[in-house]
């Protein structure tokens, strides 16, 4: 390898990096500011007529009071959820589980184990590859010298 593609190498890597280290810290507290609430406190404000609309996916749901704030909370299995909301005229809009595609620092972390390695595996083939410039067995080279009799003075 020359010096351009591994400084390109080197380069991919960090932007691979900033990328993760990007994308998980923007989570999901980029979608705007949501207050966690309790599900007690949830049903409180349906049954106050203070929740305008709602969306339920999986057991989270998200929605926004009647003065525009924005809320979120879990709910435990609750059959009587859809028909409590209907009857306050809350607007309920369902979304499927969140099944896509994982991030980008999930398929990173996912993967790291195996590029890690592969990794290993070719910088040991390189260093096996070196021959006499610093090769596998090249910690043992003797420095012993030639013993000359004339060159011998005390």
């Amino acid at each position: 390898m020359n010096n351009f593609s591994k400084n390109l190498a080197l380069w991919i890597i960090i932007g691979l990096l900033l990328i993760a280290l990007f994308n998980l810290f923007q989570g999901p507290s980029s979608r705007g500011p949501q207050t966690p609430l309790a599900f007690s406190d949830f049903i409180a404000e349906v049954e106050s007529g203070r929740v305008s609309d709602v969306t339920i996916q999986g057991n989270t749901v998200t929605g926004h009071f009647a003065d525009g704030r924005a809320f979120s909370t879990y709910t435990p299995d609750d059959p009587n959820l859809v028909e409590r909301l209907n009857e306050r005229g809350v607007t309920i809009r369902a979304v499927p589980p969140d099944d896509s595609m994982p991030s980008l620092l999930g398929v990173l972390v996912s993967w790291f184990p195996m590029l890690l390695l592969i990794g290993v595996w070719i910088f040991f083939m390189r260093q096996m590859q070196g021959g006499g410039r610093g090769g596998a067995f090249s910690f043992g080279k003797s420095k012993a010298r030639m013993l000359d009799e004339s060159a011998n003075t005390v």
